[in-house]
């Protein structure tokens, strides 16, 4: 039986479709289903209850079309005298569904041929089953939270290497999704990185998984890749931008990035063209660790005119009357912005739509944050490749199974997040950069 894509089907027979199952559904269907199950002492759900026994005449009607399907024939049909092929009774057999274990009757052909889409044979879980427990485990659970929370909810027993093996079947996907080609211009890059840990060599070590988003020139935010490595350096940089570049992205106009070593180096290699801005948020956060909480709000007003400033030399001043302010009870706040300040003068360069959309790295700082919450639940790690996976897993549940930007857009959806104020800034993007973006 012929699989059929939604999206295949023209729309008037969809709305045909939806219709007559609403029909079938209706509140007097469903009463009448209700009473049937409460005279003859069914309960509505567990064990023999109504929503698992229509689960179970459901599965067994779907097989049954399908056998059909594969004959060219129905049940019964004398058309199927002489045909080579028949039917050859059935065997039971028990798959987890969303209803809980239902034990069905597969049909058989003589030959053997018979290969059934909806259950297919060596499997015992309905796609929808696998879906859940990747979903789950997207959203931080751990296996045996996982098995845990099947055997409580629906009375399957599925084992921690099991869950394992079925959130495995996102290897191949992950890298492809690392490999896929990106475009030639990205008019922003996003780069940061957040800590986990792995198990490397017998110990427990913590590495960095470093995350690069690029804004493309529709303003639309993406992840182009994940790279895990315990030691950052412009050797390690040099490799994960060179991918890039041989992934197809040949220029990025602004990259946003904070103190990660050799990356600046790497970046002037690689795309010699390309601005290196600091994220100001960082900046001052940074800064601001070096003041008490009593003066946190003053210093923070302080700290306005220098990163609100229309040029560098306003800007200096700006630093110099915090100097005055504040430099002898707080010196590592000063220093602070001392030390970043070349890396932080190109945003004084831009209109302020492009300042309004590079000011801060709060795009991937947002996707970070929610990745932290699904990897605080595991002490650790088995390998670098199980934690790619979880990340990658939480990434395509953030942004939606079309962040590898392939594929049909469902109706009312995008790839990726958008960014706010971007038709403004690209506008000045455009000014600002008029031989490196396309048109």
């Amino acid at each position: 039986m012929n699989e059929i894509v939604p999206s295949a089907v023209p729309r008037e027979g969809r709305d045909a479709a939806a219709r007559r199952v609403t029909g079938a559904l209706s509140p007097a269907a469903i009463d009448r289903l209700l009473a049937d199950a409460e005279d003859a002492g069914v309960g509505i759900d567990g064990e023999g209850g109504l929503l698992q026994q229509m689960m179970k005449a459901v599965l067994e009607r779907a097989l049954q079309v399908e056998m059909a399907d594969h004959l060219g024939y129905e049940a019964g049909d004398p058309a199927g005298r002489g045909s080579g092929n028949s039917r050859n009774g059935r065997y039971p057999k028990t798959v987890t569904t969303t209803a809980g274990p239902v034990t069905v009757d597969v049909p058989r052909d003589r030959t053997g041929a018979f290969e059934p889409v909806i259950v297919p044979k060596g499997k015992r879980r309905l796609a929808q089953v696998d879906d859940m427990i990747l979903s789950l485990y997207a959203r931080g659970m751990t296996t045996r939270d996982i098995t845990a929370h099947l055997k409580e909810v629906y009375g399957t027993d599925a084992s921690p290497a099991l869950i394992s093996r079925i959130t495995d079947v996102v290897s191949d996907e992950i890298t492809a999704w690392q490999n896929r080609p990106v475009d030639e211009v990205y008019p922003i890059l996003y780069i940061d990185a957040l800590r986990v840990k792995v198990r490397d060599g017998g110990m427990v070590t913590s590495k960095a998984a470093h995350l690069v988003i690029g804004v493309d020139v529709d303003g639309i935010k993406n992840v182009l890749g994940i790279w895990l490595q315990d030691n950052e350096g412009a050797k390690f940089w040099l490799n994960v931008l060179t991918q890039l570049k041989n992934r197809g992205l040949k220029d990025a106009l602004i990259v946003c990035c904070d103190g990660l070593t050799g990356l600046p180096e790497a970046i002037s290699t690689v795309w010699d063209k390309a601005i290196i801005q600091t994220c100001v948020t960082h900046l001052i956060r940074s800064s601001m660790k070096y003041v008490t909480y009593t003066d946190r709000k003053k210093v923070a007003a302080a700290l306005k005119p220098i990163y609100g400033a229309a040029t560098e030399s306003e800007a200096l001043s700006a630093l110099d009357q915090l100097r005055d302010e504040y430099g002898k009870n707080y010196p590592g706040l000063i220093a602070s912005w001392e030390r970043a300040w070349e890396e932080f003068i190109p945003f004084l360069a831009f209109d302020r739509e492009i300042r309004r959309v590079i000011y801060t790295t709060n795009a991937i700082e947002s996707l970070n944050y929610q990745l932290r919450k699904i990897t605080k639940n595991r002490g650790h790690f088995p390998s670098d490749d199980a934690a790619i996976k979880l990340l990658y897993l939480g990434i395509r549940r953030i942004e939606g199974r079309h962040i590898d930007g392939d594929g049909p857009i469902p109706k009312g959806r995008t790839r990726g997040t958008g960014t706010l104020g971007w038709k403004r800034a690209m506008n000045h993007f455009m000014l600002a950069f008029p031989d490196r973006l396309p048109l």
